[in-house]
């Protein structure tokens, strides 16, 4: 389904303010990682928040790291393109922070 900015736009805003610590904790293990290598060039800390946008929804897909490092680089080659985004392999470090973030999500009740 192709989305419109201003679609994918109005969903971030609604997943920031619904899911505001997880939103915060993915989108600092972006910054930390800087897989783009847009943080070092001096881009500010909220640079992934886009494709944190676009990652929240579909964790709720993922039973594994393997399914997060694959949904993380699909999102990642979605906003910056196969030849910037790098092979799936290099996003393994990220994907084991993030999947932690995820099942500490999903352990706390409702």
């Amino acid at each position: 389904i192709m989305r419109s900015h201003e679609q994918i736009r109005a969903e971030r805003q609604r997943l920031k303010q619904d899911y505001t610590q997880l939103f915060q904790q993915v989108s600092q293990v972006l910054v930390q990682h800087d897989p783009i290598g847009l943080i070092s060039l001096g881009a500010p800390e909220d640079e992934y928040e886009p494709e944190v946008g676009t990652i929240l929804p579909r964790l709720k897909e993922a039973d594994s790291v393997d399914d997060i490092r694959r949904i993380i680089h699909q999102e990642f080659v979605f906003w910056f393109e196969a030849d910037t985004a790098d092979p799936e392999s290099r996003y393994e470090a990220i994907a084991e922070d993030v999947w932690q973030i995820w099942k500490t999500f999903n352990s706390l009740p409702e």
